[in-house]
């Protein structure tokens, strides 16, 4: 954790931004795997983690803006708890070290909100994302789910807080980049012919693990690059394969790293796969370079697809205006998804409490296939920690779907694209901190270019 007095002035700061009320907190239960003592791997709730601090299960706190009343609600751990996993500190001595000396059971926080309720004090929350915050709420504050409707003020002040990395979390982050950077690169030396995706997986799972982190999220390790999001590891690395590996580690206090490798099979890209790898790079470097305070990061994306584009142009796979293909939307043939994200207690942080107020900055969403899954869009600003990951796609199902449609065929040349049906996919991927002059990519180094690849693969 943090000192004490950082959760205490992240608190004040809240209560200022929200002004009224009562703010309430769910920490997330232990939940079975496939029976209630074979849990899951415990993650406390990011919220939770930014403003109470504690990695326990079984916690709810409320803050009371209108009494200046601050409680953390649980119940100690019993003899039979000590005995199976060992002595802990008490629920007092967990509270007072984050600045929170009133702590009262778990059974009374019920009772707590009901007296609040009555005296017409609001009752704010966050979005739910497990099903036991949903029973919860309709137990505590006897709202059916359909009527559970977060707080936009809370939300908001949430959102402006967490958004702003201080230097405290820029260093916890940089320590997850930098394990992150060691699973990419003993992928990048580890990967040969033969291999199965899973022996390459473990590799990573193990290396962040050695390192005392643990995985910020599930590990894609692939040779079908063109799935965007594939946890299967069952395929065997054949020569001429590329493997697609998108990995991050979490520091003990939960902030996340998350990068992406693309790594030939061999020792060298096929001259095919360096045509289309060195315009992903450009795509890349483009978008790293143009990263500043003021600029929208979806002029950013903007500009990225362009150089996309303008790579397919160049192999006779598109033809026409570049920035015309764009904003019509015919490069998410081959750039599907977004750009980024932001990150920090969450990979895709604060991804819960709305892509609109977190990524859009209220502003909707644009609904056009590609564009829509931009997760990031609004004006940049110091503080801000995010993703860079442009990507090269060929998708056989949305080659077929858009040539039978003849879809932008003045910007797609569907019959050369079709020699491109088998490649795959690919991307790289870095994390940077927004700075007052521009930006500062964070953790070490991973191999980037193709020459930087073939490098380490000797």
């Amino acid at each position: 954790m943090f000192e004490k007095q950082i959760y205490v002035r992240r608190r004040s700061l809240l209560k200022q931004a929200v002004g009224s009320g009562i703010l309430l907190f769910l920490g997330n239960d232990e939940c079975g795997m496939n029976y209630e003592d074979n849990t899951y791997d415990f993650r406390q709730d990011s919220t939770f983690l930014y403003y109470f601090g504690l990695p326990y299960s079984g916690l709810a706190a409320v803050i009371n803006i209108d009494e200046d009343d601050t409680v953390i609600f649980g119940d100690e751990i019993s003899l039979d708890h000590i005995v199976w996993m060992g002595t802990q500190p008490t629920l007092r001595e967990k509270s007072e070290s984050v600045g929170v000396p009133k702590t009262l059971p778990a059974a009374q926080l019920a009772g707590y909100l009901s007296a609040a309720a009555k005296r017409g004090q609001p009752i704010r929350f966050l979005p739910t994302y497990r099903a036991e915050h949903v029973l919860k709420l309709q137990q505590w504050l006897s709202l059916p789910p359909s009527e559970q409707k977060p707080s936009p003020e809370l939300i908001k002040a949430v959102v402006n807080m967490r958004i702003y990395k201080s230097e405290e979390e820029v260093a916890e982050i940089e320590k997850a980049c930098n394990i992150t950077a060691d699973m990419h690169l003993a992928a990048t030396k580890a990967l040969r012919v033969g291999m199965k995706e899973y022996e390459i997986a473990a590799l990573v799972a193990q290396t962040a693990q050695a390192a005392g982190g643990r995985l910020s999220f599930p590990i894609i390790a692939t040779v079908n690059g063109q799935i965007l999001h594939n946890h299967h590891h069952g395929n065997t690395v054949k020569e001429g394969d590329m493997l697609l590996v998108d990995a991050g580690a979490e520091t003990e206090m939960g902030y996340a790293g998350d990068m992406s490798s693309t790594i030939p099979a061999g020792k060298k890209f096929t001259p095919r796969q360096k045509e289309i790898y060195d315009i992903q790079v450009a795509s890349h470097v483009a978008a790293v370079n143009a990263l500043r305070p003021g600029i929208r990061f979806e002029d950013i994306y903007d500009l990225s697809a362009k150089v996309i584009c303008e790579g397919m142009k160049s192999l006779g796979v598109m033809k026409g205006d570049s920035d015309e293909a764009v904003r019509q939307g015919a490069h998410a043939m081959f750039f599907p998804c977004g750009l980024g994200h932001m990150m920090g207690l969450d990979v895709h942080d604060m991804e819960n409490l709305g892509e609109k107020w977190v990524g859009y900055d209220g502003e909707d969403k644009s609904t056009q296939f590609g564009r829509k899954s931009l997760r990031l869009a609004r004006r940049l600003e110091p503080g801000f920690v995010l993703t860079i990951e442009p990507g090269v796609y060929f998708i056989p199902e949305l080659i077929d779907r858009w040539k039978s449609e003849r879809k932008f065929a003045d910007f797609i040349c569907y019959d050369k694209l079709e020699e491109y049906r088998g490649f795959g996919g690919l991307r790289n991927e870095e994390d940077y901190l927004i700075t007052e002059t521009g930006a500062r990519r964070l953790g070490k180094k991973i191999p980037l270019t193709t020459d930087e690849v073939e490098e380490v693969r000797r």
